[in-house]
């Protein structure tokens, strides 16, 4: 038995298999963080903290010589709980495909969780945010979509400056990306234009507010993963089982010349 205490679960092998098919299904679409930064790992759940390679010397004296201490990031660990009726479960080994609608609200919470960390930062688990901590000043998202194109290529002129090579990732928020779905100027699809400037993904971001666009070079962004998203079983009653989709990770930013945000106007820091 391990940590996640699945072969305690009264559920039989086709109904585990059709949950971490679902949850799968739902987190590949729905992470977008680990489409544009460097995934470290995963590492397994005795993996605690990332070592940064930084030194804080300390003025307090005791020991009789200088001395410091050595700079580590720990690990946060997130649990999303689900339920599921013992009876649906049972329909798998009689063939049936299950419905599983709290799998898939499980899985958008774990991934939004994750997104947002990497985004816009965790300050409780010592988490700095793509966002937060961008160099550059943001650059204001335009209301015609015709002009998305410019700002993007201010961006990319913006990274370039600083000496960040491309290729060139685009994280949009949902109104982002809506909006350039359905832009199309002279009947060209303002997307493809957009595209053209990247050479990079451009990836659905619901925890990013605006866009944000980023090297896509590697080296810039880490996310170090422990335990990689599984589900684990808590319980049951005579009804229902209880569930969880856990993770275990970190998330740190390299270099902070290597994203600038495109804001809505009436929010740009």
């Amino acid at each position: 038995m391990d940590i996640l205490k699945r072969e305690q679960a009264p559920i039989t092998p086709e109904a585990w298999k059709q949950i971490d098919a679902e949850a799968r299904r739902v987190l590949e679409i729905n992470l977008a963080g680990r489409k544009l930064v460097d995934l470290d790992g995963p590492h397994g759940w005795q993996y605690a903290g990332v070592n940064t390679g930084h030194l804080r010397m300390r003025s307090e004296s005791g020991l009789g010589v200088p001395w410091g201490i050595r700079e580590v990031l720990p690990l946060i660990e997130v649990r999303v709980p689900f339920e599921l009726p013992i009876q649906l479960l049972d329909n798998a080994s009689r063939g049936a495909i299950l419905d599983l609608p709290a799998v898939v609200t499980a899985a958008e919470k774990a991934a939004h969780a994750e997104d947002n960390a990497i985004f816009n930062g965790f300050k409780p688990g010592a988490i700095e945010g793509i966002i937060p901590t961008s160099a550059h000043p943001s650059l204001a998202v335009p209301d015609d979509y015709a002009n998305y194109p410019l700002v993007v290529v201010d961006a990319v002129e913006t990274l370039r400056r600083a000496g960040i090579n491309g290729p060139y990732a685009l994280a949009l928020g949902p109104v982002c990306y809506a909006g350039l779905a359905q832009a199309a100027q002279d009947g060209y699809p303002i997307r493809q234009r957009v595209e053209h400037f990247l050479d990079g993904p451009m990836v659905l971001a619901p925890m990013v507010d605006g866009a944000v666009l980023l090297s896509h070079r590697g080296g810039d962004f880490q996310l170090s993963v422990g335990q990689d998203l599984s589900v684990g079983y808590s319980g049951r009653d005579q009804e229902k089982a209880w569930f969880y989709l856990t993770e275990s990770f970190t998330f740190r930013v390299l270099e902070q010349r290597a994203a600038v945000c495109l804001k809505p106007k009436g929010r740009r820091k």
